[in-house]
């Protein structure tokens, strides 16, 4: 998973004369109290749970998978360089309380503590444009983030190339040219966050058991997929119109959930939860015989007009201010994620990454086995039990299609 924030200055800047190579440069560790990594992971879900809600709303029929921690940690670096209004519209939508940086601190050190999760962070800067030093110090309190200076303004294109390369080697090459060509034009900073997990289950499927099964897909029609099947205890919940059943994996704190919504439900329709709801699941061990397709999934996407219906709008505003990163900094222009998650007999491996433009202003078993097919749309959760901390959410509308 990565996450990426490009941010433009205003039109008239001088471009710094640059190099090729990344001179590092890292601000102040600042002094703050204790943090909570569940309180932050609680504000991640939220977050994650409305975009993916407004996603599935604006293409019903797609499979959909994202990272709430990478969206949310590339928008809350640009957060931290927020002022105002902006400021506070953005730390509403992350969740976030008064003062952001405790709990920042502690999700970030707790991320980089999980097995299976490589965890980088960078903020990528023109030599021209001054950057202000509090907010290099508020990063690498909040995100543990260096900063790199490339020569975006006077070599975009190979600024492009070394941002992309270092995206697909933190993410084992899953995630590859995030940005397109022509996107850094009169960019002087660009923020990264890359995660890439992969882990093996703690009961893997047998191969000889995978055979195809029908599976009714979001648009309605009929497809035969490839389906995972195995008898073993897992925690299992039914209540409020789901059914859940938790997967661990072999080491470490990680597990994925898959949700199927009651057969009653709308299938060919959008069935998110509330964060409520699924921080309140009261999963029990239970033998379950479980039918999960195999997937491999893959979404790119701009996210700023889903982004504006969950509430940030004022940071694409000619309003908006990130006057805490430079005084040249404008709105937000796009951000693009791109994520990518395969789930098959062994195990898991998923990636995603997300870029931020700104503008210039410029027990004993039961008596009876209880059967999960998961045969209809259903949705995914990767999260820490500990922490709750939701690394990938996905919507499995068709199995079949990549």
């Amino acid at each position: 998973m990565a996450g990426l924030v490009a941010l433009a200055g205003i039109a008239g800047l001088a471009a710094g004369c640059g190099s090729a190579s990344a001179e590092e440069r890292r601000g102040a560790d600042l002094e703050v109290a204790a943090g909570d990594p569940a309180a932050a992971a609680a504000g991640d879900l939220a977050f994650g749970l409305a975009l993916l809600d407004a996603w599935c709303a604006a293409d019903p029929s797609a499979n959909i998978v994202l990272s709430p921690a990478s969206v949310a940690s590339g928008l809350g670096m640009a957060a931290l360089g927020a002022k105002g209004a902006t400021a506070a519209e953005m730390s509403e939508a992350l969740g976030w309380p008064a003062d952001p940086l405790p709990d920042l601190r502690a999700r970030t050190a707790a991320l980089r503590a999980t097995p299976g999760l490589k965890v980088s962070d960078q903020i990528w800067a023109d030599p021209g444009p001054a950057t202000e030093r509090p907010y290099l110090d508020r990063l690498q309190t909040a995100y543990r983030a260096p900063l790199r200076l490339v020569p975006l303004l006077a070599e975009p294109e190979d600024a492009r190339a070394t941002i992309n390369d270092a995206i697909a080697e933190d993410t084992d090459g899953l995630i590859e040219d995030l940005l397109p060509e022509g996107s850094l034009g009169g960019v002087p900073w660009v923020l990264t966050d890359a995660v890439h997990f992969e882990a093996d289950w703690a009961s893997p499927f047998e191969p000889e058991d995978t055979a195809p099964r029908p599976f009714t897909t979001a648009s309605g029609g009929r497809v035969d997929a490839e389906f995972l099947n195995r008898s073993n205890r897992y925690g299992y919940a039914n209540e409020n119109g789901w059914t859940a059943v938790r997967l661990p994996y072999s080491r470490g704190t990680v597990s994925m959930v898959a949700l199927l919504p009651d057969a009653d439900a709308d299938d060919t329709g959008c069935a998110i939860p509330s964060a409520e709801a699924l921080r309140g699941l009261a999963l029990k061990d239970e033998v379950v015989s479980l039918a999960l397709p195999k997937t491999d999934l893959t979404t790119k996407r701009q996210l700023k007009d889903l982004l504006e219906k969950t509430g940030m709008s004022l940071p694409f505003s000619d309003t908006a201010d990130f006057t805490g990163i430079s005084r040249d900094a404008g709105k937000l222009a796009f951000v693009l994620h791109a994520a990518t998650l395969r789930v098959d007999e062994e195990g898991t491996e998923a990636a995603a990454a997300t870029a931020v433009g700104v503008e210039a202003t410029g027990a004993a078993p039961p008596d009876q086995l209880l059967e999960v097919v998961f045969d209809r749309p259903y949705l995914l959760l990767l999260r820490d039990e500990v922490t709750g901390q939701p690394l990938f959410l996905a919507r499995v509308a068709d199995p079949t299609r990549h």
